[in-house]
Formats: structure tokens, sequence, C-alpha cells
């Protein structure tokens, strides 16, 4: 990868010169391309879109994304959307600005879910479950009128990481957000190509870049919610061993079903001995698992 301002997407414009800012963004490129490979999300000649918030992780992936496509790296065509879910001091003219001045396929789509939301969650409660069935549901709509086969999501390795702790803690099983997967119609791929990225590369990333970012907590919705709860146990788990998030996400990577409990995953009634394997006047010593 080329680092002449000269060759280089006009989303990266302006990006700083230094030694830490350009190994930040290699890093956050190469783990990009990296999950992008690993769990098949190619389609030559596929229409994505790119669903862009205005928070941190979504710039990070329209540039990343962008920075690919830039290369050759990455045959598909990007349509940035934005949906303006009518909440009290959006700053609706923020995100077209900023695309149009970088020269990014978009549309802004205008849907009242926030009144919605307020109408049907009883108070006291938080708004994000719903929320976000209203925004998902918008979002498959706007990708079949644009001809799009996936929407493309924001999600990082710590919302990944986060999601897991609270089905563990709170659901009573070990799943999580797959970083490939099919809506339930069956139609559209969802993907999350920042499933191997680090949150804090992509804060540092869209700080450095002076990206406009629009905070996610115009709703009021975000005191006491499990998910901050989660983010503090595992900052609490990093700080006093620092990697230990990484090593937690490799976890994920490498499920053992016969390790586990779950008969649907692992034929435990079926599991037979190998008796004659190990007679009684044999010297071999068994293998330990």
């Amino acid at each position: 990868m080329l680092d002449d301002d000269t060759d280089i997407h006009p989303l990266f414009a302006g990006a700083p010169s230094t030694t830490e800012f350009k190994k930040l963004r290699k890093r956050i490129v190469r783990y990009t391309r990296e999950a992008i490979e690993q769990y098949g999300m190619i389609e030559r000649g596929a229409r994505w879109l790119v669903c862009l918030s205005g928070g941190k992780d979504s710039y990070t992936l329209l540039a990343v994304l962008h920075e690919l496509q830039w290369r050759g790296l990455l045959p598909v065509d990007i349509l940035a959307c934005n949906l303006d879910q009518g909440q009290p001091g959006f700053p609706a003219t923020v995100l077209p600005e900023f695309l149009e001045k970088m020269g990014v396929p978009h549309r802004i789509e205008y849907q009242d879910t926030y009144s919605v939301v307020m109408d049907k969650v009883p108070q006291g409660r938080t708004f994000c479950a719903l929320c976000s069935r209203l925004r998902r549901g918008n979002l498959y709509r706007i990708a079949r009128e644009e001809g799009c086969s996936a929407v493309v999501l924001g999600h990082h390795r710590d919302d990944i990481l986060e999601t897991f702790f609270m089905n563990l803690f709170h659901g009573g099983r070990l799943a999580t957000m797959p970083p490939k997967l099919v809506n339930e119609e069956g139609d559209l791929f969802v993907y999350r190509p920042l499933a191997h990225v680090a949150e804090a590369d992509c804060e540092k990333f869209a700080t450095a870049m002076n990206y406009p970012i629009i905070p996610c907590d115009l709703c009021g919705s975000q005191d006491g919610l499990q998910r901050q709860q989660v983010k503090q146990i595992l900052d609490g788990w990093e700080k006093n061993s620092p990697g230990r998030r990484q090593v937690m996400f490799r976890a994920l990577m490498n499920a053992r079903p016969s390790h586990l409990l779950d008969p649907k995953l692992f034929d435990f009634a079926g599991l037979e001995r190998a008796p004659e394997k190990f007679s009684e006047n044999s010297n071999e010593i068994p293998v330990l698992r």
C-alpha cells in the first residue's frame, strides 16, 4: 500500500503523516481484508449497502472499504447509507455534507422510528432493542430498493466480544454477532468486515482523521445498559492483563463442540470406545486429551 497523498482515496486525504498513524491505518486495512477473505464476503460485481451512523466505527468502515476498493482489492460497488431515525438533536446535515465532500455515493433516508420507540417502550426501559429492529428492517428495505446483495455494518471485535458475554450472562447461550449471516428472509447477506479490528483502533483512526463524529446517545437511553456493564468488566480484565480481549476473541475462532455440553452440536450419545486398541498386554501409552 502506498502512502503518497496523490494516490489515495479522498476519505484518507489529510491523514497524519506520522509513522504511528501509518501503522494504525495499515493494521486496520489488513485486519479488514483478512476478515473479508476469511469469511467469504466477496461476490464479484455485487453491490454493498454500507451503513453509516456517524460514529467512529462506521466512519472507519467506510474509509477502509473505499481504501480496499481504491486498491482494486474489493471488486464491489459501495453505496453509503444513513438512516435518520428522527432523534431529537440529530445533526441532519453533517453526513450528507461529508459524503458529498468526499465524493462517496450515498443515500440519506428519513424514518421517524424514534417516535415509535418512545410510544412502545415503557418508561425506564432502554430503547436499543426495538430501535435496532426497526433500523434493521428499514436498512433491508433500502438494500432491496437499491439492488444491494449485502448490508454492511461497522461492528468491531469488541462489539462481538461484548455480545458474547451478554448472551452468556443474560441469555444463557454461547452466541455472538457473526461476521457473515443471511437475513431471515434469505435474500440478503449481513457483513461485519471490522470483526477483527479493535475498538481502540477505530477510535484512534477516526479521531486522527478528524471525522465529524455523531454520538449515539441522542435518545438518552445509554445509562445502565447491560452492554455498558459488560464493557466495564472487559475493561477491568484488560487493565489487569493486557491482551486479554484478543485472547478471548481468538477463543471464539477456536470452538470445540466435543468439549462443550450441547448434544445438538456433538453426538455424545453416539460416542463409542475403542477398547481393542489397548489390550491388556499392550505397552502403548494412551494419549491424554
